[in-house]
């Protein structure tokens, strides 16, 4: 009886160390790769804050099919909603498009103002999703011409994933390691738009429901991205439900701490073989939705139908865009 009750002291005891030494190799890891940062709020949109952006309609950069439409259309056509708390962004999904046009409406929306080291919270209820579509929120230089000044995407994916997807699209010289202090996995590791026809260098994401469908099942969540010249560009993923949301986070404050009871994000890009100042400049913010393009439209036959062209199923199946809307709570950049 007396060794009995030793051993299991003894067992005890050593998981008991074992719990505070990965407790503390977690908090060392923590502050390892995020400096404690305050900020302040910046510029805040919700609802018919929205309405400041710049509706773009020019053709898609990325060759989709797509018709991008002002604002004044966009209304006309009931692609936006609005109300006090929410602000709502869709494709048309009541019309077949014809052969001659551009493609299906949609909406690009531009940022009125620009950050460079910013802290960016987005509370988001719904992201586009479906078979054909490629919606992002991402950040982009005002100088230019792209790639110079570089590009964040923060979320993007295509098609029925479930998981998002972060990269950086930059000039050369720009690589990140593949094994990085990341709760992702490391897709590709050089971000110049030249190699690898324009991958970049991309993270996907291990916390479930990040992207599309699922993320949709459960209202969302957030996404936060810090732009940090010390620390890099962190972007962390909340689902709606998860307990671990920082509170400042979750109920919208003022003010935003990252510190020790911040876990390590998800995505992490380092600057140690990319020169912060050379590769990014300040960023607008940008919100789109198009269909089929580079990405999307080479993907679909094996992603979603092999009978059909990603343009002709776009073209003509438009109950199947019932879900491809933008639904956002609000979005906030924080500086220090």
């Amino acid at each position: 009886m007396h060794t009995t009750t030793s051993t299991t002291r003894l067992a005890w005891v050593s998981t008991t160390a074992t719990l505070l030494l990965l407790l503390l190799l977690h908090a060392q890891t923590v502050h390892a790769i995020l400096i404690p940062t305050q900020y302040n709020l910046r510029d805040q949109y919700i609802g018919k804050d929205f309405l400041t952006w710049k509706f773009e309609n020019f053709d898609d950069p990325t060759h989709g099919r797509v018709n991008y439409v002002d604002k004044d259309t966009a209304f006309q056509r009931n692609l936006i909603s609005v109300t006090d708390d929410k602000f709502i962004m869709r494709a048309d999904s009541w019309s077949t498009v014809p052969k001659e046009s551009r493609g299906r409406d949609s909406i690009r929306i531009h940022s009125p103002t620009t950050h460079d080291e910013a802290l960016v919270v987005l509370d988001l209820t719904h992201m586009p999703e479906g078979c054909g579509t490629w919606p992002a929120f991402w950040t982009l230089s005002e100088a230019g011409p792209w790639p110079h000044g570089g590009e964040i995407d923060i979320i993007e994916g295509v098609h029925d994933s479930d998981t998002n997807l972060s990269s950086l699209h930059t000039i050369p010289n720009c690589t990140m390691s593949m094994f990085r202090l990341q709760t992702g996995i490391s897709k590709t590791t050089n971000c110049d738009t030249a190699v690898d026809y324009n991958t970049g260098c991309g993270t996907t994401y291990l916390r479930p429901f990040s992207y599309g469908r699922s993320f949709n099942r459960f209202d969302g969540g957030w996404y936060v991205m810090q732009r940090s010249r010390k620390g890099g560009i962190n972007i962390w993923f909340w689902s709606r439900n998860d307990w671990t949301v920082p509170s400042d986070v979750k109920y919208g404050s003022p003010n935003v701490t990252i510190g020790w009871n911040w876990p390590p994000p998800d995505v992490r890009f380092q600057y140690e073989q990319c020169d912060y100042d050379a590769h990014f400049d300040p960023h607008a913010m940008i919100f789109d939705l198009t269909f089929c393009g580079d990405w999307a439209g080479n993907t679909f036959a094996d992603a979603c139908r092999r009978d059909i062209t990603c343009a002709d199923f776009v073209d003509n199946n438009p109950q199947s865009f019932q879900n491809a809307y933008w639904e956002i709570n609000s979005l906030r950049v924080f500086t220090q």
